[in-house]
């Protein structure tokens, strides 16, 4: 029987659809944009191959395409019937995924990595700060995202798709030295693995080197292709970058080129919470992100985003804020506390939270904004995404601390900012100007 990188048979007798299948797989797990092309090499191989239609169905969803998704999956679970046991759980946990049903997934990937923990394709979706567990709304989250990995470092030995992911979970624990270590092991291995050279930023961006990541970025942004599932989120790690490092023409340029709504082809959440994400971290330094970029990501999220669900819910007020819409704002909010209360926001009221306070300190009203997030400042983390990413908030309270006349609050959240030694690009003032650090 034909089998895959891992080891694990697969339920087809042709070994051209095995081995585009295979090429999928590994694409599919560093963010390489041929896994569409790939999977199609696959079918045309082999029509009924079930693995195949439920990887195309995983593509689809990531990047919002629902009916698409759920057509590829109904096919996928038509088809699965006659394959081993390990492909019939694939497909029924890649079907929970389609169908919205996240922590009854979860519990299936849980149950189905015992027995067959090499099964990466599976694994994956739980693997991640984007993840199930990473969007679960669990404070503890982090740690339990590194519970699931633990046991599986001896099955997976140096299997570069694994120390990426296991070095993730590392750096989102604080520990960055040996994550860095993990992912660069795995870059050496595939250099083209666009999550690695994401987790290696991540772990520069830790341990303060914000010079050497962007750098590092630079060289190799300009080879990975604009269709990649990672490019505005790598592209959005370089604005960071510098715009803490002071060179503001890169961040706009960089922006505009390959974050804009009108210029990405990223999934869309990416592309929203990425975009409010960067203007108000520059409208916190001091600059200017300009009303039309605003209005671009707020026109982007009507249509994209009309029901705000999970890491959206925290992003989803801050165009409207920053515009000064407070009609819309007012809009968003009641929509976030009508979606926390019937449950459907795992962060509940977190986001409603973070949206007063955002509202709050477009208004000037400092001593409000910290008497917003200082209460929240342990829940913040089941917004989901990474420590990274929510330094949007950390960022907000110590400016807010700042031009409240409170510096002395602002420098010691700075210095005990979960132990990491890095620039905070805010400013004290209420104009324009450079980045603080």
């Amino acid at each position: 029987m034909l089998k895959d990188r891992y080891g694990l048979p697969l339920s087809t007798t042709s070994s051209d659809a095995r081995d585009a299948y295979v090429a999928a797989v590994d694409s599919m797990l560093c963010a390489d944009p041929r896994a569409d092309t790939q999977l199609a090499e696959t079918l045309r191989a082999d029509p009924d191959f079930a693995l195949a239609h439920a990887a195309i169905a995983r593509q689809h969803q990531l990047h919002g395409h629902a009916a698409e998704a759920q057509q590829a999956i109904e096919r996928a679970t038509m088809l699965v019937p006659g394959a081993t046991q390990r492909e019939r759980q694939h497909v029924d946990i890649c079907g929970l995924l389609i169908d919205g049903s996240s922590q009854q997934a979860l519990g299936r990937i849980i149950d189905h990595v015992e027995t067959y923990p090499l099964d990466a394709l599976a694994l994956s979706p739980a693997a991640g700060v984007f993840g199930l567990i990473g969007f679960s709304g669990r404070p503890g989250r982090e740690q339990e995202q590194l519970a699931l990995l633990q046991p599986l470092r001896a099955a997976y030995g140096d299997d570069w798709w694994f120390a990426t992911v296991y070095a993730f979970a590392l750096i989102e624990v604080g520990e960055h030295e040996h994550g860095r270590e993990l992912v660069e092991r795995a870059l050496e291995q595939r250099q083209g693995n666009a999550h690695g050279v994401h987790v290696f930023t991540h772990a520069l961006y830790e341990g303060g080197d914000d010079r050497t990541a962007a750098d590092y970025l630079t060289d190799w942004l300009p080879g990975y292709p604009d269709a990649g599932p990672l490019t505005c989120h790598l592209w959005w790690h370089r604005c960071l970058l510098h715009l803490a490092l002071g060179d503001t023409d890169a961040v706009w340029s960089s922006y505009d080129a390959h974050c804009a709504p009108v210029a990405s082809q990223s999934p869309p959440i990416n592309v929203l919470t990425d975009g409010v994400s960067l203007l108000w971290r520059a409208r916190l330094a001091g600059l200017d992100g300009d009303r039309a970029r605003w209005q671009a990501l707020l026109d982007y999220q009507r249509r994209c985003f009309p029901q705000p669900g999970v890491f959206v819910d925290a992003h989803c007020t801050l165009s409207a804020v920053a515009l000064g819409d407070w009609q819309a704002f007012e809009a968003d909010l009641a929509l976030l506390e009508s979606r926390a209360v019937a449950g459907k926001l795992p962060a509940g009221n977190v986001a409603a939270s973070l949206a007063r306070a955002y509202r709050d300190f477009a208004c000037e009203r400092w001593a409000r904004v910290v008497q917003t997030l200082q209460p929240i400042a342990d829940e913040v983390v089941r917004i989901g995404g990474s420590r990274a990413q929510r330094d949007l908030v950390t960022n907000t309270l110590i400016a807010a601390y700042f031009r409240d006349g409170r510096p002395q609050d602002a420098r010691r959240l700075m210095a005990g900012h979960d132990g990491r030694q890095r620039s905070v690009p805010v400013s004290n003032s209420r104009g324009n100007g450079q980045p603080e650090a």
